[in-house]
């Protein structure tokens, strides 16, 4: 599979053993910018983290523009269900915690698949989008100490209406438009990809799910970034970490949608880059 995350990388699979928490899985998933990782002392890492209908290749070039304005190599992969990853079987729902798991459980498989050490962990910065800013937000408050700092954009900490409302109506879309066409060019199960995300989202039970309790576990640097013209959540998302986060920085950005690394990625690379500066 040609990935659209870098003009010349081939992405590659990583076999992840079945384990009490999950069966075995196949992870698509590539390196970016590598040339850093030649420099002496080897850049720190950044691990890219996509949202509920992502995939590696949906992440198209942005993750190589902002390592190479970080100086950082950076890791990509399609979370199970999506992309070239193991697809989700059509029978199977996610869980309410699904997030929870993909933080706990599959994240720390795949670097460990992948021979990412304790000490390289410790320099990795964690960058998530949507859900996968939810994810990394998990994955820095379980563990705390392995990981330099996060980035989360756009992300989900409880469930707001404008978000239920929002994806009810991608699901519409979907199913009377020529989105699953669409969406069906970044993932090798489409279907699996889409309703995945939209079942456990438009489940009654989700509407409880909130991680708020959890972000106190956060220690490590931690910028939150919206954008306020997001139809998938509010400002609210951000200034609740700030509540829950003390040291968290936010940026709020205008004119911007819940996508910020394709509706204003110069601001956000700009504001990554100076916040991740003052840290290394």
């Amino acid at each position: 599979m040609q990935n659209p995350a870098t003009a010349t990388t081939e992405s590659d699979f990583a076999e992840l053993p079945a384990t009490a928490a999950h069966g075995p899985l196949r992870i698509e998933y590539c390196w970016v910018n590598e040339a850093a990782g030649e420099t002496p002392g080897h850049a720190p890492l950044a691990l890219f983290l996509h949202e509920g209908l992502g995939s590696l290749a949906m992440w198209r070039d942005w993750p190589q523009r902002l390592c190479e304005r970080l100086g950082m190599r950076g890791l990509v992969y399609s979370r199970p269900g999506y992309g070239g990853s193991t697809p989700r079987a059509h029978h199977v729902k996610w869980p309410v915690d699904f997030m929870t798991a993909q933080a706990r459980d599959i994240l720390p498989a795949l670097l460990d698949a992948l021979a990412i050490d304790m000490e390289e962990r410790k320099r990795m910065w964690v960058i998530g989008h949507s859900d996968g800013g939810s994810i990394a937000l998990l994955y820095a408050a379980l563990f705390p100490d392995a990981l330099a700092g996060a980035v989360a954009i756009a992300p989900h900490v409880f469930v707001e209406d404008i978000s239920v409302e929002s994806i009810a109506q991608t699901k519409e879309l979907y199913e009377t438009t020529d989105l699953r066409r669409k969406l069906s060019r970044y993932h090798a199960d489409v279907d699996s990809a889409f309703y995945g995300w939209n079942d456990i989202w438009l489940n009654p039970a989700f509407r409880a799910w909130n991680i708020t309790g959890e972000l106190a576990g956060i220690r490590k640097p931690l910028l939150a970034v919206q954008g306020d013209d997001d139809n998938y959540g509010t400002m609210a998302q951000i200034d609740t970490i700030a509540e829950r986060v003390p040291h968290a920085e936010l940026v709020k950005l205008d004119a911007c949608g819940h996508s910020p690394h394709r509706d204003a990625p110069d601001a956000l690379n700009e504001a990554i880059a100076a916040f991740v500066a003052k840290r290394r």
